[in-house]
């Protein structure tokens, strides 16, 4: 494990410089709680009651960006319970047709993403902060990207973790291989049967699985890749090196295009890296948005 001085250095990395590599990792519970509470509520955003969970008093406001079926309460417990509350206001969203943002159901039209990301700023100014940052994961990465790029003005700094700006036939198998959830493992599985009810979260994945695979018959496989140069914040991708969703190449393909932008390598790190070495990942994003 970097000592947060020592892997504060490394990380400062320029786009043409290879990526740090985090030291092997031990898995634990955070060291600290900060002990104020979580609130939950919803807002009307767009036509939509979007829900968020809101946490923290800091100056400096952070908003969490789930993944595909994902809100607050199931993608970002360790950081919505453990993350520095006298530096930062967390906010986590559920996306309008995941979580407790339905209605609506959940559709995914071409521009799902750039709606989502629209949203999500739309959701913050709302809740009236007038610039924050974004942390997302997966599709929340994705979506957070776009947002970076679009709404310069209100984004302060950007973490993203198992996002990709294209995707390939590669990932269009990988994403079949999730499309019946019934072979997922249980672990992962319950606590969204739980949230949806088998037959919504089952219609769901697969219409995700439909939805993002349409954007491999675009040129290059375009989700977002032309807005990678517009994002001018500063910028940390984490990857983890046992991601079995996400192959490296996509964090160092976003790592390439955003200029000065950092990257880091979880040599044990799979996609919930977030959630597997809480503690680690916390304390490496609180560093960044100092």
């Amino acid at each position: 494990m970097f000592c947060r001085s020592v892997g504060r250095a490394l990380w400062v990395l320029l786009q043409r410089q290879p990526p740090a590599r985090a030291a092997p990792l031990t898995p634990r519970g955070p060291a600290a709680c900060y002990g104020t509470s979580i609130t939950s509520a919803k807002i009307q955003v767009n036509g939509v009651h979007l829900h968020y969970q809101q946490t923290g008093e800091g100056s400096h406001a952070v908003l969490l960006l789930p993944g595909m079926l994902g809100s607050g309460q199931t993608d970002f417990g360790p950081q919505l319970k453990f993350m520095n509350k006298q530096l930062f206001t967390i906010v986590a969203w559920d996306p309008r047709g995941y979580g407790k943002s339905i209605p609506p159901s959940r559709d995914f039209p071409p521009d799902f993403f750039e709606r989502d990301a629209k949203d999500a700023v739309d959701l913050m100014q709302a809740l009236k902060f007038k610039k924050f940052s974004l942390l997302g994961w997966s599709d929340g990465g994705i979506t957070a990207l776009i947002a970076a790029a679009k709404y310069p003005n209100l984004i302060h700094k950007l973490v993203v973790w198992g996002a990709n700006a294209i995707v390939t036939q590669e990932d269009v198998r990988i994403y079949n291989g999730i499309r019946d959830v019934s072979k997922w493992s249980e672990k992962v599985r319950k606590p969204l049967e739980e949230m949806y009810g088998h037959n919504y979260f089952a219609k769901t994945c697969e219409a995700w699985v439909d939805g993002i695979s349409r954007f491999a018959q675009n040129s290059d496989g375009n989700i977002c890749q032309q807005l990678l140069p517009d994002i001018k914040c500063p910028t940390f991708i984490i990857h983890g090196e046992k991601d079995p969703l996400v192959p490296q190449a996509h964090a160092e393909y976003i790592h390439k295009h955003i200029k000065g932008s950092r990257l880091l390598l979880m040599p044990e790190g799979k996609h919930n890296l977030h959630l597997r070495f809480a503690e680690d990942f916390n304390r490496q994003v609180e560093d960044f948005l100092r």
